[in-house]
């Protein structure tokens, strides 16, 4: 099996090394990560300056770009061959419920599936990447035994998952989800700089709104691993009906 790693939090981050040393007994691994952190950076590709790709010291690759720059390369030119499985991660913090539409964790995975490969993405449910190393164990038991299931290699899928920070013995079972909610985000921050100019800071995210049982925080509560299936269509099929009463096939809107 051939693994293609990345994340957004950089190619020096602990996490990527926890999850590359991890993968190792199951895999050939080949990393291209960013350079710097990318957090937050979703889906984005940079498509209007040049991107450069760099060997570091342990034979990492990096590239001057976003995790979803890393994956599209790779995917259409750097490699020359297709990888059954592209893994993002380990994430430095959660990426449950509407954070799955910012990260840029996800991001990455989401780039491998939009090219066909079946794609993981891993984040750790704190920030200070302690007992990263257990993290990286659970990730390789759930690849492990998704290949024993021969599910690598054949048809697309996108999973996201979330593992406690915890010993490896306090971490629970893996449980299916779905994605939970957050209330809206906390007010921007603003300060002035040196020279009299207002700037502007993304506030905190939002407290959980929806955390219910079969939701990813509320299985991450519970000490268990949360995964949660993901899909691109992001239509609203349900309402697809109440919008066509008001935009006919004329295109014109109903008065």
């Amino acid at each position: 099996m051939k693994i293609l790693l990345a994340n957004d939090d950089g190619y020096q981050a602990p996490g990527l090394h926890a999850l590359y040393v991890a993968l190792q007994g199951v895999a050939d691994v080949e990393v291209l990560a960013p350079e710097h952190n990318n957090s937050a950076k979703s889906n984005a590709l940079t498509l209007h300056t040049p991107l450069y790709v760099h060997r570091a010291p342990n034979g990492f690759r990096y590239v001057n770009g976003t995790p979803a720059d890393c994956v599209h390369i790779a995917l259409t030119g750097l490699l020359d061959y297709r990888p059954d499985l592209v893994v993002s991660g380990i994430n430095n913090g959660p990426n449950m419920g509407d954070d799955t539409l910012y990260s840029g964790t996800v991001g990455a995975a989401m780039e491998g599936y939009l090219f066909g490969t079946p794609a993981i993405a891993f984040s750790q449910a704190e920030h200070d990447w302690k007992h990263i190393d257990a993290a990286a164990h659970k990730a390789r038991e759930l690849v492990s035994m998704l290949q024993r299931l021969d599910l690598i290699g054949r048809a697309p899928w996108l999973l996201n998952v979330n593992i406690p920070g915890r010993p490896l013995e306090e971490i629970g079972d893996f449980e299916l989800c779905r994605l939970g909610r957050r209330h809206a985000a906390e007010s921007v921050i603003t300060q002035t700089n040196p020279h009299g100019q207002t700037m502007y800071w993304i506030g905190a995210a939002g407290q959980v709104k929806d955390d219910a049982p079969g939701t990813d925080f509320h299985a991450i509560a519970q000490g268990k691993v949360s995964i949660t299936p993901l899909q691109i269509d992001l239509t609203d099929h349900a309402h697809l009906g109440d919008w066509a009463a008001l935009v006919p096939r004329t295109g014109t809107l109903a008065s």
